[in-house]
């Protein structure tokens, strides 16, 4: 054996639980209908370049179409349907989420990139869970705090992100249709195709037609989705650039809007941390889902005192991630979601390096097709440094220190961004003390990553306004 460690054989998940359809219609109505733009757009899968199917991008007369479905949904069928009719409606897809689990999870996969045992762990059962969990609410709302007869807002308008295809939408989705509201959804332009397997799953579940609408497409898809005069109500999760110009879009229409936009999250971690739970910590929080994490812990701030020994262990942990096939089982690290988003982690890494810090990967040897980055960390940076400073969404840390816990705070805290962090120590009065003064939606104690219905996820400053999950994300859904 001579002291190597065990190679692992591969361990491929099956392509055959998928149905993939050459190509896919948009969801209106409670059918699938041929758009009526005519137009179309090749999703591929990121691992190997190879084209999946193709779909439909839906133009005005397509966006017309699925708001005019789900107002007449709303107003004949959802809004006064009794809240525990639309409870079972949402146990229903939740359940049958949980039949399809396997097949969605190499859907997913397959269109996203990422790691099947992320998708089949984490993304597939936390979308079930959110569907089980507002179901319980649909008939409680007049105790969720928000008066005695909350009322829908109406028609919801709802743009979804790539990194998180499916939960995302589950995000979104159930707590409109627990509130009694109707929604159309646009799925990411990389990735549409969970969202498309949902509408089937609504078709099983029973779901009355219109209720959900899903509508593929490009940007300009979610531009006449977002600005249409239909839409009561609008809900966007992905850049921050792009939250900007929907804000500005709608500033007195009326609408209400939600934004869940971008971060830097710092991860604090203290001498007196237990260092190797720290490191799994940090692992988890940076280079799961290949970095591709609005709130993933990117900037790493340890103490002074124990950050030679604490990085030593980092790159003896990182040294172990499998980056590869991530239909493999075995796989920590899949594919980057695109060649621009691959581009964009490139040239940023490119310019920690240019300004000075110093890069350093475990031997990764890279697939030869498809988008791949290696996990990275950089030393040696400061507070100007653009990869400590920009939101990167790969899998690429950024290691600051810092001597006092007024100092950590003052570094966690210099970011115009306010999504996320993460708080390592055995103390709980410096745990509370730091969490108090930190400036994110979300803060961790000795843990990373951990994410449950029940509980508001959100951010502040540019990382957006508004809560989703839990009673506080009714709360938008509700008047």
């Amino acid at each position: 054996m001579d002291g190597q460690p065990l190679e692992y054989a591969p361990a491929p998940e099956s392509r055959s639980v998928v149905r993939l359809r050459e190509a896919y219609d948009p969801f209106i109505d409670g059918e699938f209908a041929p758009a009526k733009s005519g137009e179309h757009l090749t999703t591929a899968n990121p691992a190997d370049e190879e084209p999946l199917a193709q779909v439909a991008v839906c133009g005005e007369a397509d966006v017309d179409r699925a708001v005019a479905a789900a107002r007449r949904a709303y107003d004949t069928v959802w809004r006064d349907l009794p809240g525990a009719e639309r409870g079972k409606y949402l146990f229903r897809i939740a359940r049958v989420l949980q039949e399809r689990a396997r097949e969605t999870a190499v859907l997913e996969t397959l269109d996203n990139g990422k790691p099947i045992k992320e998708t089949r762990d984490f993304d597939v059962p936390m979308a079930a869970a959110h569907f089980f969990y507002h179901a319980g609410w649909a008939d409680k709302l007049a105790y969720a705090g928000m008066g005695s007869d909350p009322r829908p807002v109406g028609v919801c308008a709802q743009v979804v992100p790539w990194n998180f295809p499916l939960l995302m939408l589950a995000w979104k989705i159930a707590p409109a249709l627990a509130a009694g509201n109707t929604a159309v959804l646009k799925p990411a332009e990389t990735t549409p195709l969970s969202a498309l397997l949902f509408a089937e799953v609504c078709q099983e579940a029973g779901l009355p037609p219109g209720v959900v609408n899903i509508v593929p497409g490009d940007g300009e898809t979610g531009r006449l989705l977002v600005s249409h005069p239909g839409a009561d109500k609008v809900a966007f999760t992905g850049s921050t650039e792009v939250g900007r110009g929907i804000a500005r879009t709608l500033a007195g229409t009326g609408k209400r809007l939600t934004l869940e936009l971008g971060g830097k999250g710092a991860n604090i971690v203290y001498d007196d941390a237990a260092l190797d739970q720290a490191v799994e910590g940090v692992v988890n929080g940076v280079f799961f889902n290949q970095g591709h994490v609005c709130c993933a812990g990117s900037r790493l701030l340890v103490q002074e005192s124990v950050a030679e020994e604490f990085l030593e262990r980092l790159r003896a942990r990182m040294a172990l991630l499998r980056l590869g096939d991530p239909l493999d089982k075995n796989t920590d690290i899949g594919a980057v979601n695109s060649a621009a988003q691959l581009e964009r982690i490139r040239a940023l890494a490119e310019t920690g390096r240019a300004e000075g810090a110093e890069a350093w990967s475990p031997p990764c040897p890279l697939p030869e097709r498809g988008h791949w980055f290696p996990p990275t960390v950089f030393t040696g940076v400061t507070q100007a440094h653009r990869v400590a400073r920009e939101e990167i969404f790969g899998p690429v840390l950024s290691v600051l220190t810092f001597r006092t816990p007024e100092e950590a705070v003052a570094k966690a805290n210099n970011t115009p961004y306010g999504l996320s962090a993460g708080v390592w120590t055995e103390k709980g009065s410096r745990m509370l003390w730091t969490a108090e003064r930190l400036r994110a939606g979300v803060v961790w104690s000795n843990t990373f990553n951990r994410f449950d219905p029940a509980s508001p996820f959100g951010g502040y400053k540019e990382s957006g306004y508004g809560r989703e999950g839990g009673r506080h994300g009714l709360e938008a859904y509700l008047v």
